[in-house]
């Protein structure tokens, strides 16, 4: 089996860990460093990794500065517990960038929100509405 670990910049890795643990209903775990956290799966997936922003030398985790966070990438997470996830994401956000809906193409529920860094982040039921 092969596996990709989505890499993504933060400004504060603890901050941004935290964040997304909420949002999957997953344990608080601290991260490894204070630059580099993963957000594991309790099957032991990683679903996400966060790298702040210029700790080392990757050219494209310099700075938030140097293009657009979020340009052309889409964080979409499969939950299997959408109804549960919704009213968490709400306790996150002021709003959503786009409210519960189904999705035609998948056949499925549902909603995007914005991450402490800009990320656009889609929640989407596991299972057909």
């Amino acid at each position: 089996m092969k596996r990709t670990w989505t890499i993504i910049g933060v400004a504060d890795v603890p901050e941004s860990l935290k964040w997304y643990q909420s949002l999957l209903g997953l344990p608080e775990i601290a991260p490894a460093h204070d630059c580099f956290g993963q957000i594991i799966d309790p099957d032991g997936t990683v679903l996400l990794c966060l790298h702040k922003w210029g700790a080392h030398e990757h050219p494209s985790l310099t700075s938030p500065h140097d293009a657009q966070p979020g340009n052309g990438l889409l964080l979409f997470f499969r939950v299997d517990n959408f109804d549960i996830a919704l009213p968490r994401a709400h306790a996150l956000v002021g709003r959503l960038e786009e409210e519960p809906h189904l999705n035609p193409n998948t056949g499925t529920k549902e909603f995007s929100l914005r991450d402490p860094d800009g990320y656009y982040v889609t929640v989407s039921a596991l299972d057909p509405a």
